[in-house]
């Protein structure tokens, strides 16, 4: 029988997706929403949170060390981490992308492991409800 169980899918490794052999889901649990990632899981927790700029500088922060987040409508997003300030500016900081999910939230329950900043034309050209990521400052 050449169809592999439900099992047997879901109990895939990374390096059988490289192959060609999995789905999206069984690649990683964690969903693309353009500005940033959200795991799927309801349970799921991220380690640490990856600050993707558009010139390609990541610095990646301990959610364990984050001392507060605090979300300012016209200021955007700032999250204190060992003393250091992160500021994400941008649009719909705090606005569903869907049900239960937005970006503000999803940093305080620790659901969000990656933000990406927005390349110039992709702010330009998007639509007003959608999360937007202007800048990442650190």
């Amino acid at each position: 029988m050449t169809d592999k169980s439900i099992l047997q899918r879901y109990a895939m490794r990374n390096g059988d997706a490289a192959n060609g052999n999995a789905t999206p889901a069984d690649v990683e649990g964690t969903d693309d929403l353009g500005a940033f990632g959200w795991l799927r899981g309801i349970r799921d927790r991220a380690v640490s949170l990856e600050l993707r700029k558009k010139d390609g500088n990541i610095l990646a922060v301990s959610y364990g060390y984050m001392d507060k987040a605090e979300f300012d409508p016209s200021e955007g997003i700032t999250v204190s981490v060992g003393g250091q300030k992160i500021r994400i500016k941008g649009r719909n900081l705090n606005a569903p992308v869907r049900p239960t999910v937005r970006l503000f939230e999803g940093i305080t329950r620790h659901r969000v492991p990656w933000i990406r900043e927005a390349a110039h034309v992709e702010s330009m050209h998007a639509d007003d409800n959608v999360t937007i990521i202007d800048s990442l400052d650190w």
